[in-house]
């Protein structure tokens, strides 16, 4: 079997050590495939197949892993010997780079960025603004209500300790022979002689650890058999070092309220002390009261879903024609029945669902009154980032009150009662989630919103230019902002936000900067700051190109009504301020069976490059894969099943795609097409997992897929 030499062009680099060590001898064709795959040995390198006089523009790009990339080995070597662009599936994205505080980890991103530059591979960037894969729990935490000033004479007092004496328990303490003793709920305490302040100390220490930083007050009614003053203060007993001052506490022969505060600068203060040494006589005391003052913690509950099932509303779920109201509630309402004669295989086999979607690191309340049967019990689970138990509710034969709860630390969907093993008939009533706000704390306006989400957007775009240091010359700006439903006003696809996301995210990580920023501002926004910090960062502005991304572009089922919405929204940017220098389409295909269907695919597909090239923008095929279909939206055959006719149709269809690239946009406005699935997909892949979508098998064995780039690029 004849061997193809991978890195023979890259001899001379040194840094390709550790690849030519190991893979010098790259094995191109399948050995377990015999002489239906010999051919492709005859085959050089993709990117060899440019014509670079015809297309002197167009890039062949490789979407590789950056954790394999940078470890300089297989895939290095590939993307080096195959193509003139890379790209990185998911190091360059938000929630890559950000943690939970906002902090930034480019690490990843700088190395990518190094070795790419460093093989002679141009490095592209994706993402810089998108609504998936974001850091919802920092992003979200800048949308927080913020908490009202409080007036600090409205704080309410928290006791630390206190004491009317009236139990005839004095406080404690030692030295020079003072004597504390309590006479109809005021304590005495004698004190023979005049010595240093410390040397007559009395003792207050119940456990309590006064906070570092923290204002405290001592209050007390006093009086004593002269004038005079003592002192108190905070002490570590570990040690015994002091750990703030109070405000000397003045006396007369008269009683009066006397308070003094100090704060707290010391660690494990457990004791308060009074230093009464150097005052000889007697001193009264009552109503001794150690507080801090804090805000009026009070909080509003703030039903997340509530049933009461008066108004007929029933949840969701798995089994749901088990569910139904009846008369017979604890209050004789009408309530809600589960009737689940004999127990499921799965506790989820029966499953109302309470809620979809909840935020992280909220403390969830759920409550209802429940009564069954016969006794027994059912769970609780959430989904956080997998599925958790959350307890169980004990059922009896008399309704009971029962109150969980639950605080996710990610966002995700759906919280559920799985009561798909008990057998017998389950009573719900007054069913609820919910979790508890501070009625201390208002909403932010959408100013400041806004201000808040821009200078985050701001952070963001300026640490990604710094770390690539001007040499990510070429970026997706902005991915994937057009929806697939909806209406702009004019006749386009409205934007995806919340209230109309298309469902391609992954759950609980969709962040829509738009829906805070603007349909036409988070674009401008982000379109000034990418050129502004890439030339601060070194890069020249004549050579920055930014350009949207998104996908089904080539939809033949609206028309191709998703192109032209793209190319109408860009118009709605650029007229606002930005400027906008290409299009991305995704063109995450599938080869389908059905004649009929796949002809009107193809048909689209034209349209759509017939439509880009009339936008007059730099055009990019930014993530080509495909898989084989039955026929349109049918399920993809896994690689497995597919036979050589159909690996045969999909290489034809992959050759035809990229020539109708090189055939319909202008060679000036080509920028080039990107391999997004280098091999197949494994089984247990997040995207089209066990899917024939590469141009080499799961092992790196070029495929005939291989073939139809390569036959494509040639004009063969």
């Amino acid at each position: 079997m004849k061997k193809i030499h991978v890195l023979y062009a890259l001899a001379a680099m040194t840094m390709m050590s550790c690849a030519d060590d190991k893979y010098e001898v790259f094995t191109t064709a399948n050995p377990n495939q015999g002489e239906e795959y010999e051919y492709l040995n005859s085959y050089d390198h993709l990117k060899t197949y440019v014509d670079r006089a015809k297309y002197p523009n167009f890039k062949l790009a490789g979407a590789v892993p950056a954790s394999e990339f940078n470890q300089k080995q297989l895939v290095y070597a590939l993307a080096v010997s195959n193509f003139d662009e890379v790209v990185t599936g998911n190091a360059f994205k938000y929630a890559s780079v950000v943690d939970d505080k906002g902090v930034m980890n480019f690490s990843t991103v700088k190395d990518f960025t190094d070795n790419a530059v460093g093989a002679g591979l141009l490095p592209y960037g994706h993402t810089l603004v998108w609504h998936s894969q974001q850091n919802i729990k920092y992003l979200t935490s800048l949308m927080a209500d913020k908490e009202l000033d409080v007036d600090p004479d409205d704080n309410i007092p928290t006791n630390v300790f206190t004491t009317d004496f009236s139990d005839g328990v004095s406080l404690g303490g030692w030295g020079n022979d003072h004597t504390r003793t309590v006479e109809n709920g005021v304590m005495i305490i004698n004190n023979p002689k005049q010595a240093n302040p410390w040397e007559a100390q009395v003792n207050c220490e119940t456990g309590y650890v006064y906070e570092n930083g923290k204002e405290y007050f001592l209050k007390m009614r006093i009086k004593g058999s002269a004038e005079g003053s003592i002192s108190a203060a905070l002490q570590n007993p570990d040690n015994y070092a002091g750990c703030g001052d109070f405000e000397p506490i003045n006396f007369t022969t008269d009683w009066k309220d006397v308070t003094v505060r100090t704060i707290c600068n010391g660690d494990n203060a457990k004791r308060l002390l009074l230093n009464i040494g150097a005052f000889a006589g007697e001193i009264y005391i009552d109503d001794y009261t150690v507080y801090y003052k804090s805000a009026p913690a009070i909080t509003i509950p703030v039903n997340m879903v509530e049933y009461t099932f008066d108004d007929g509303k029933l949840p969701g779920g798995n089994g749901a024609d088990k569910f139904s109201i009846v008369d017979g509630g604890p209050d004789g309402s009408k309530c809600m029945l589960i009737d689940n004669p004999s127990a499921a295989a799965n506790p989820w086999d029966v499953q109302p669902q309470l809620i979809a979607g909840y935020a992280p690191d909220v403390a969830y309340k759920i409550s209802m009154k429940v009564k069954g049967s016969v006794a027994g019990s059912f769970g609780l689970s959430y989904e956080s980032p997998g599925w958790s138990g959350a307890g169980n509710v004990n059922v009896t034969t008399d309704w009971k009150e029962v109150n969980l709860s639950i605080t996710p630390t990610d966002a995700r969907s759906n919280i559920n009662l799985n009561v798909g093993q008990y057998a017998g008939q389950l009573w719900i009533d007054d069913l609820k989630v919910y979790y508890e706000k501070s009625a201390n704390s208002i909403p932010l306006t959408p100013e400041e919103k806004k201000e808040a989400l821009t200078q985050a957007m701001d952070n963001w775009i300026k640490g990604m230019m710094n770390a690539t240091e001007g040499r990510v010359k070429a970026w997706d700006l902005v991915n994937e902002p057009i929806g697939g439903a909806g209406d702009d006003g004019q006749g386009n696809y409205a934007l995806q936000h919340a209230d109309n996301p298309d469902d391609n995210g992954v759950k609980g990580d969709n962040f829509y900067w738009q829906d805070i920023l603007g349909d036409i501002d988070f674009v401008v926004l982000a379109e000034k700051k990418a050129r502004k910090y890439f030339e601060e960062a070194g890069g020249n502005p004549e050579e920055l190109k930014l350009f949207i991304n998104d996908y089904n572009l080539e939809s033949w089922w609206d028309g191709n009504k998703k192109v032209k919405s793209m190319v109408n929204w860009i118009k709605k940017w650029e007229n606002a301020g930005a400027k906008i220098d290409g299009i991305g389409t995704q063109m995450h295909v599938s080869f389908m069976l059905d004649e009929n269907d796949q002809k009107r695919q193809e048909e689209s597909i034209e349209n759509m490059f017939r439509i880009l090239a009339a936008s007059g923008k730099l055009i990019r095929v930014s993530e080509l894969d495909m898989g084989i279909v039955p026929k349109a939206f049918g399920e993809g055959i896994k690689t497995e099943n597919v036979t050589e006719e159909q690996h045969h149709k999909m290489a034809a269809f992959y050759k035809w795609i990229v020539q109708k690239y090189l055939e319909i946009i202008p060679v000036e406005q080509q920028w080039g097409i990107c391999v997004w699935g280098l091999t197949d997909s494994p089984a247990n892949s997040g995207w089209r997992a066990g899917e024939p979508i590469g141009a080499w098998d799961i092992n790196y064995h070029r495929k005939h897929t291989y073939a139809g780039y390569a036959d494509g690029l040639s004009g063969k």
